[in-house]
């Protein structure tokens, strides 16, 4: 299968957008822009992120064995594009706080769910981390930022 094919179709699939964050061992935070997140079970609850093995922060998220989902809100799109760069500052200016496990929850986002790994599986060029759900909230209101064939889109009013 041709891998630029396979993502061309793939991208026919419309997600929503999330700030998938862990941290290091010293407690710094660092994250990634991802789409491949999923609720996985209410019962137990799960969720399952993909992490690309050659993103830079990679390693932190078996080191910490948590993550927490930021579910971004359709104004956030520069958040996204932030996250899907390699820059070590991707925190720099951003409003965030940490949560009780020291992950850091977005400003603004929709939806903030946050995780503990109980099991990590080989996915070819990622790592599929199932996270036990420990803590989840919603905002009121916002809607969704989405994506679908390669863009950002916003629900219509």
């Amino acid at each position: 299968m041709d891998s630029k094919e396979l993502r061309r179709v793939m991208g026919h699939f419309a997600t929503g957008v999330t700030i998938v964050t862990t941290r290091d061992a010293s407690g710094t935070p660092f994250g990634l822009t991802a789409n491949a997140f999923a609720s996985l079970s209410l019962d137990p609850p799960l969720a399952l992120v993909c992490v690309d093995k050659g993103a830079s922060c990679y390693s932190c998220f078996a080191g910490s064995g948590h993550f927490a989902v930021n579910v971004l809100a359709e104004h956030q799109e520069e958040v996204s594009r932030r996250f899907a760069t390699k820059s070590a500052s991707k925190f720099d200016g951003l409003s965030w706080r940490a949560s009780e496990r020291g992950l850091a929850l977005i400003d603004g986002a929709i939806g903030h769910i946050e995780c503990k790994i109980v099991y990590s599986y080989d996915g070819g060029d990622h790592t599929i981390y199932v996270g036990e759900v420990l803590h989840a909230t919603v905002a009121e209101d916002g809607k969704p930022l989405l994506f679908y064939k390669g863009k950002y889109h916003k629900l219509p009013e």
